[in-house]
């Protein structure tokens, strides 16, 4: 559909229909990956959910957007979330446009649609009478210092723990590919089931290597000894933001301190890029270990808040942190094949 024939006012887009939208998305300075039309194509493309983002145009683009993604499932029911398997996605909004609209028609088209819930992961500070169902926490940091400036806010633990890595004959490269994306797959599994969460399933992991990697909307860093892939790392990044995704390492190589090498190198790649901030992702608030580790590269931290609404009840309510539970200890028993399993069926439902 051209840009030309789309008539103002409010309707339910779908980014993967508007060759535009990433063009679009350069007028708000908050977008991030996780608006474009790629992350929409790796959600739809592995779960099969279905867009139903919430709109205004104006003048032949849209001015206000909520993305949505609407979940069908058998198990855990139909509903609306802003976005599954995305830390957080905030409403993008032109100068002066007021996001109370962009909620309110999706609670509409919510009822219409026969939700049992909407789940929205930001701040959603511009949503009247929400209240936090989960508070999480995020963590920035700005890149627009020098290196050296970057260098001397890093805790003098993580430092060492550069050298270190450094003397110990570590080296990092970034890459795109699809050999760099199932080497980093390959680690993930390891760490998810040393978690006790079973791991994404890799068809997950190949449409990010195929629609945001390989288009140049992230990277893989990986930290090697001679021969030997010890640590890796999944980065996204759009307009001025980068985006820490996901982690993995062997941790049998932790000694080598390769994860610090691996933030390190990936900061100073997400600056010469061109990003002046780099988000860490969320951490739940029990994981105090992860929350130092990010803290200690000299980012800021805030809460991060999801809403949930239910419709039934008519209210918003409360939702519970499943990060860790009895299930992590069943989950770490499993034999690697039967935990690959167990996320392949799980996460469907799970969104």
């Amino acid at each position: 559909m051209s840009t030309n024939s789309l008539q103002d006012g409010w309707r339910v887009a779908d980014s993967l229909q508007h060759p535009e939208w990433d063009q679009w998305l350069a007028k708000f300075p908050t977008a991030t990956v996780f608006h474009t039309a790629a992350w929409t194509r790796v959600l739809t493309e592995t779960y099969g959910h279905r867009p139903a983002f919430q709109a205004e145009f104006s003048g032949g683009s849209p001015i206000r957007i909520l993305p949505v993604l609407e979940i069908s499932s058998p198990v855990t029911g139909n509903r609306g979330v802003s976005l599954p398997f995305t830390d957080s996605c905030e409403p993008l909004l032109l100068a002066g446009t007021d996001p109370a609209p962009l909620y309110q028609r999706t609670l509409e088209y919510g009822r219409s649609r026969h939700w049992r819930y909407f789940e929205c992961r930001s701040r959603s500070a511009g949503w009247p009478g929400a209240s936090p169902s989960i508070s999480f926490l995020s963590h920035v940091l700005n890149l627009s210092d020098s290196f050296d400036s970057l260098f001397k806010q890093l805790d003098s633990a993580v430092r060492r723990g550069i050298r270190k890595a450094g003397e110990a004959g570590l080296r990092v490269e970034f890459r795109q590919d699809a050999e760099a994306v199932e080497t980093f797959y390959r680690l993930h599994c390891g760490t998810r089931r040393r978690h006790g969460v079973p791991p994404q399933p890799n068809r997950f992991f190949r449409n990010i290597g195929r629609f945001v990697l390989e288009p140049g909307l992230g990277f893989v860093s990986l930290a090697s000894t001679p021969g030997k892939t010890v640590a890796a790392a999944i980065f996204f990044h759009f307009g001025k933001t980068a985006i820490y995704k996901f982690g993995a390492s062997d941790y049998r190589f932790q000694s080598l301190r390769p994860n610090n090498l691996l933030m390190w190198e990936s900061i100073k790649r997400c600056a010469d890029l061109g990003c002046s901030r780099l988000n860490f992702g969320r951490t739940s608030a029990a994981n105090e270990g992860l929350r130092r580790f990010k803290l200690s590269f000299g980012a800021s931290e805030q809460s991060l808040d999801y809403c949930k609404y239910d419709f039934r009840l008519g209210k918003f309510v409360l939702d519970h942190d499943l990060a860790e539970g009895w299930h992590n200890s069943i989950f770490r028993c499993l034999p690697a094949p039967l935990l690959r399993l167990a996320g392949k069926l799980l996460y469907p439902h799970l969104s």
